[in-house]
């Protein structure tokens, strides 16, 4: 007959597999992941009047307006697109040290 105690070791260790598994994914997906999105959030509440900005359809423009969630931008002459802060994938913003300088 098998004792009540016995068999509580390989329970244990199943806890501790489980345990470092989640860690493991923990430590490479979803922290990550979350690193990702708060640079992506700063990268937009840094846009400003002047950027150069492409949009996640492919739209290349210039921000000439910003409200709290969208974005005034001009396309083309006489061309003005409002669009969700959202949708810019990429901000082109001129150097600061190509301004002035002289070779």
């Amino acid at each position: 007959m098998a004792q009540p105690g016995e068999g509580g070791g390989s329970m244990i260790s199943t806890l501790v597999m489980f345990s470092l598994i989640i860690f493991i994914f923990y430590f490479m997906i979803i922290r990550p992941q979350q690193k990702r999105q708060k640079e992506r959030q700063q990268l937009l509440d840094g846009v400003k009047k002047g950027d150069k900005i492409i949009s996640v359809g492919g739209m290349h423009g210039t921000v000439i307006g910003i409200e709290d969630k969208t974005l005034l931008v001009q396309i083309a002459d006489d061309v003005k697109v409002k669009m969700e802060k959202t949708a810019v994938s990429t901000i082109d913003r001129p150097s600061e040290n190509a301004v002035g300088k002289t070779s």
